[in-house]
């Protein structure tokens, strides 16, 4: 079973993946302004790799983006791919 966990504050967030109750990976933001924020930072340990567990982080870093009406800045190498190899993500740079 797959769980993510969202912590949120006025400077930054931090996304959590867990795989059968284990934390296998995280994604960090820190917002810039009130209309956007920068994703930093994704990870997922290598022992949980081959699962897709990195994209389901940026996947929900962009639906939380859609959800608040802002803007995403993807600076992380990974998420800044992963939203550029797909188009139903791109709304929100």
């Amino acid at each position: 079973m797959i769980e993510i966990k969202h912590q949120n504050n006025e400077k930054n967030g931090l996304f959590e993946i867990y795989f059968d109750q284990q934390r296998a990976g995280e994604m960090t933001y820190t917002w810039a302004g009130t209309d956007k924020f920068i994703i930093d930072h994704t990870q997922v340990d290598p022992k949980f790799g081959g699962k897709g567990l990195a994209k389901k982080l940026v996947v929900a870093g962009v639906e939380f983006a859609r959800s608040q009406g802002v803007k995403v800045i993807p600076l992380c190498p990974y998420a800044k791919v992963t939203i550029e190899r797909n188009t139903d993500l791109q709304d929100v740079l």
